[in-house]
């Protein structure tokens, strides 16, 4: 007999969130070794939860470590919930790095690949998930989690600024399947953030570690401001607090 495509529709998406759900346990404790990677002295006017001191990626096995340290406590600092979806705050921070977008599920050549961890207490963007074990996968977005995102310059956003990039009505990209629904291209995989002390790091596997580790970096800290357009655009770099480069030139190398 055959099974109607919707059933089989439903079952692919059930099975997606249970593997999603299994990503969600705690996170292996991060290291505080801050060798190697790209060394920052202290930026004088940024807060300690962003002031960069150290950015990394390196590899174990088929997982890359995404490793910065800052030089007050990493996840302290928190947006001021506003109530409302448009003009909210996300605070962010952020690997830009020379892996091309496709190996994370979107589009060739589609813009700067970076990994970011963010927290924004008025939306939630990852709805297979939820990171607080309390039964509710949409209202964890103030708790510190993991997206990869494509950015690119808009001017809109202000002179030499980013935004993750919007996705045209009508149109249908290459995307991952953890894609949380929204119109950017912005991925919600699970992978769990392990912030302490000074230290934020995040652990992600890759089938293909080769991409890793031919890759240049960088470190940033940064909020995003929410549009109240959905293509206005919707999600703007509006405010870098730290660069560890100093010039975003993602000089960086992993392993190095």
């Amino acid at each position: 007999m055959a099974v109607p495509r919707t059933s089989i529709v439903l079952a692919a998406l059930w099975l997606c969130a249970a593997c999603a759900e299994s990503r969600t346990g705690a996170a292996t404790a991060p290291s505080h070794e801050h060798r190697g990677g790209i060394a920052a002295e202290n930026s004088s006017g940024v807060l300690g939860p962003f002031d960069i001191v150290h950015a990394k990626i390196s590899t174990d096995g088929n997982v890359a470590v995404f490793h910065m340290a800052v030089s007050g406590r990493a996840g302290e600092s928190l947006p001021t919930a506003t109530g409302q979806f448009a003009g909210s705050e996300v605070f962010s921070y952020v690997w830009p790095t020379t892996i091309d977008p496709y190996e994370a599920g979107f589009e060739r050549g589609a813009g700067i690949l970076a990994l970011a961890v963010t927290a924004h207490p008025d939306f939630d963007d990852t709805p297979l998930f939820d990171e607080s074990r309390d039964g509710d996968r949409a209202n964890d977005g103030g708790l510190w989690h993991m997206h990869w995102v494509v950015l690119g310059p808009d001017p809109v956003c202000g002179e030499g600024a980013l935004k993750v990039i919007d996705i045209p009505e009508g149109q249908r990209p290459r995307l991952p399947r953890t894609w949380p629904g929204a119109p950017l291209l912005l991925d919600s995989p699970g992978w769990q953030p392990a912030l302490d002390r000074d230290t934020v790091e995040v652990r992600v596997p890759f089938d293909d570690i080769a991409v890793v580790e031919r890759a240049g970096f960088d470190g940033v800290t940064a909020g995003l401001r929410v549009n109240a357009s959905a293509h206005a655009p919707l999600l703007c770099v509006a405010n870098v607090f730290d660069v560890a480069s100093g010039d975003l030139s993602l000089p960086g190398r992993t392993n190095q």
